[in-house]
């Protein structure tokens, strides 16, 4: 190389470039982007169908926020409660047949204030209602006894006790007390009606004691004052006690006729 062309050739080298620099796009190209597309659409159409599979079981199943929840089924429903060990505390179980609740106590409350309604356990059975209403035909039925300090019928209605095949039986150690303030107070019985006082009285206060259908006594034979045939009709009576207590009238007359009448005490 000579001299010359090594000078041409150094300042070649040395003068400045004038070309533009070549810029590289940086990004997703060719099968790459449409494969993201692919899953994109993909993701888009599952959400869809989430959301409208789940629209359809809150449909289906009624979970709505105004509507009460409803469990259905063919045979029944139990819902069950445990404690922290896993073990059954409380089963409620809706079938068919039967309501069962197995619990150690059983509650009712009212909706305002929490007042106990009604609570079961195995010693007793409170109703903390105001009023217990008992509507069947039937009445209710105790097996056992019944203790309350008050039994009242509804306004404008009779109060019955009745026992239909047994003895109805009330008992009190301070006493009884029946009280009809504005009506008939009647006892009626097929046998005998039996009214015993032990230590005190009978004590009968009114203004008129009236005593039906009691036996009138006849005059016995060989009284001498008998009455004759044509004596005017007895409207005047007096009431005579035999003594096993039987009550019978005898024709009043100017004394006591009750001795003479006694016959009647006879047949009782």
């Amino acid at each position: 190389m000579t001299r010359e062309q090594y000078i041409l050739a150094t300042q070649q080298n040395s003068l400045p470039r004038t070309e533009h620099p070549q810029f590289y796009p940086v990004g997703i190209y060719g099968w790459r982007k449409r494969c993201l597309y692919f899953f994109v659409l993909l993701l888009l159409v599952t959400m869809i169908v989430n959301l409208a599979m789940t629209v359809w079981i809150l449909k289906v199943m009624n979970f709505t926020v105004d509507s009460p929840l409803v469990l259905q089924s063919d045979r029944n429903v139990t819902v069950n409660a445990r404690n922290h060990m896993g073990q059954l505390t409380g089963q409620l179980t809706v079938g068919a047949d039967a309501v069962e609740a197995l619990c150690k106590r059983f509650e009712v409350r009212a909706s305002e204030g929490g007042k106990v309604l009604f609570s079961a356990d195995e010693d007793e059975i409170v109703i903390g209602a105001d009023r217990l209403k008992v509507t069947g035909t039937e009445g209710a039925v105790f097996g056992h006894s019944v203790e309350t300090p008050h039994i009242r019928a509804e306004p404008s209605q009779d109060l019955k006790l009745e026992s239909p095949t047994r003895s109805l039986v009330m008992e009190a150690p301070r006493g009884v007390q029946v009280n009809a303030a504005a009506g008939d107070l009647k006892a009626t019985c097929r046998k005998e009606l039996h009214l015993q006082s032990t230590e005190g009285e009978i004590f009968l206060n009114a203004d008129t004691i009236r005593l039906g259908n009691l036996p009138v006594g006849s005059f016995s034979s060989s009284s001498s004052s008998s009455p004759s045939s044509s004596a005017p009709r007895q409207t005047i009576y007096e009431l005579c006690v035999c003594p096993n207590g039987k009550l019978y009238l005898s024709p009043a007359g100017a004394g006591s006729t009750c001795q003479s009448s006694s016959n009647i005490c006879l047949w009782s």
